[in-house]
């Protein structure tokens, strides 16, 4: 142990342990949070504490999980990087070189998918300081984007899938057969071949608004859903990548409140796939919220009011029974119950929390159960 508090950590977390096994209650395992300054927060689930501390460097954003949970991943903007953590040493294992400002992260099997966006300046504003869009320094900017896939066996890149600008969200088909790009400098969603990269149909976004940003595929694979940020709205997609449907996210079932559901980004179904969730960052100087809507309707059916700032990512945990946001202009991972949808527990998590994931995996705007 390195010092006196890790030790007391190591000894809390060890009782706890012994103490849920012996109440016949299994370990409910641990998040993951990137924070732009260079670490990742591990929480332990059992506690809702933060436990450990991982220094990567670089500025961290997208982050995923192999599926045997020895090794973390994340998306290293400063080093244009993938960076790969051993779980069990805590030490970085190595650094694969994926392009400019990598950010999304999706793993697949033995594959990691990373998109990168050469049009954009890649650094957040310094800390304190607002802007109406962080992540986009250069709209004018349309130089093509890659999503690197890299062997996570060898750590070498196998090949780049060539997107749309300023490349987002990545999501796979139900199938295995497709990965689905949202890009949000020319409003596109792509949806390439799974094995060889080969666009196969773009879906312009224009006609329905701006800023593609999360990308999720339903429970039953049946249909898609993107969230376009700057026109507060998301759009549904049937299984061809047909449009069906542009859902307002700023419609208010309690109240008339135009700052309400303003800039979704982060999207996920629950596990059952009768409820999506979407995280509204709030727009200019508002709280954001955790909005949620019937699937059979699209109606929204509840709001999560979170009195956080710019709240970009979530998870269930891996019992469903709570969620997790990861909010970064408030320095904190917000605890919900998933049924009464109160907030149960703000997580002190400084240097600007962006992403978050679970070991054992669990469904959310990042990814998604084994």
């Amino acid at each position: 142990m390195n010092n006196i508090g890790e030790f007391m950590n190591w000894i809390k977390t060890f009782f706890i342990a012994i103490f849920l096994v012996g109440c016949g209650q299994a370990d409910r395992g641990k998040a993951y949070v990137t924070s732009q300054d260079g670490g990742v927060s591990v929480i332990d689930l059992n506690t809702y504490e933060v436990i450990d501390q991982l220094d990567i460097g670089g500025l961290p954003r997208g982050l995923g999980l192999t599926d045997d949970g020895k090794f973390l991943v994340a998306a290293n903007k400063d080093h244009a990087s993938l960076t790969e953590v051993n779980l069990e040493t805590k030490e970085v294992a190595q650094n694969i070189d994926v392009g400019i400002n990598p950010e999304f992260v999706r793993i697949k099997g033995d594959l990691a998918f990373v998109s990168t966006e050469p049009s954009s300046e890649g650094k957040p504003p310094a800390k304190g300081e607002m802007k109406h869009e962080e992540e986009h320094d250069d709209d004018d900017d349309k130089t093509p984007a890659k999503v690197a896939v890299v062997d996570l066996n060898t750590g070498k890149k196998v090949r780049d899938i060539t997107a749309g600008p300023e490349t987002e969200g990545i999501e796979f088909s139900a199938d295995g057969t497709k990965i689905i790009i949202t890009n949000e400098a020319d409003n596109t969603v792509t949806v390439h071949d799974f094995e060889s990269g080969e666009l196969l149909k773009t879906v312009k976004a224009e006609a329905y608004g701006e800023r593609p940003r999360g990308i999720k595929v339903s429970p039953d694979g049946n249909y898609y859903i993107s969230t376009l940020e700057f026109s507060d709205n998301f759009i549904v997609l049937d299984q061809d990548f047909n449009h069906v449907k542009t859902v307002n996210t700023t419609h208010d079932v309690s109240e008339d409140n135009p700052h309400k559901g303003k800039s979704p980004y982060g999207v996920s179904f629950n596990t059952s796939g009768d409820k999506l969730f979407v995280a509204t960052t709030g727009g200019r100087g508002n709280r954001s919220a955790l909005e949620i809507y019937d699937t059979k309707t699209f109606e929204k059916v509840n709001r999560i009011e979170t009195d956080g700032r710019r709240c970009w990512h979530f998870s269930f945990t891996p019992d469903d029974q709570d969620l997790l946001l990861a909010c970064g202009r408030s320095d904190e991972v917000l605890v919900i119950d998933s049924n009464s949808y109160e907030i149960k527990k703000r997580i002190a998590v400084s240097g600007i929390p962006w992403g978050i994931v679970t070991y054992p995996k669990s469904t959310g705007s990042l990814d998604q159960k084994n």
